[in-house]
């Protein structure tokens, strides 16, 4: 008997599985590869996250379409086109940052003064005062 699921949707759950492994892996992953797979994963011109930015919005129009013709409630086209813009410009805000992780998978040279310690970043929160 054959699979009745769809070839795009066999494709769809492949490549979450496939996106939970890849999760997993940069979990245990050395630093060097860890940027590896972040500045491939965050490159919005070639990425996963551009891609998936990209499926969202076709979703929404999708859902625009659907829901102009009372198929699907406008929440549904309302909620894509929010997650859309949200991970468009969650791209925009991380762009500028991709370049710094891609920096740290070069190898670099061999220097003959002592390193200097890394600062810490100024960025802290405080929630209760």
């Amino acid at each position: 008997m054959t699979d009745p699921t769809p070839t795009s949707v066999q494709l769809a759950d492949s490549i979450a599985r496939q996106l939970g492994q890849l999760r997993r892996l940069l979990a245990l992953a050395p630093p060097h590869e860890a940027a590896q797979i972040l500045g491939s994963v965050l490159d919005y011109d070639t990425g996963i996250l551009g891609e998936v930015t990209g499926l969202v919005e076709t979703g929404s129009r999708f859902a625009k379409t659907h829901s102009e013709h009372g198929i699907l409630p406008p929440e549904v086209w309302l909620a894509l086109g929010r997650a859309a813009n949200e991970l468009g410009s969650v791209g925009v805000d991380l762009h500028g940052h991709t370049g710094a992780i891609k920096q740290l998978t070069m190898p670099s040279a061999p220097s003959t003064s002592p390193a200097a310690r890394p600062a810490a970043s100024a960025m802290v929160v405080r929630r209760h005062r």
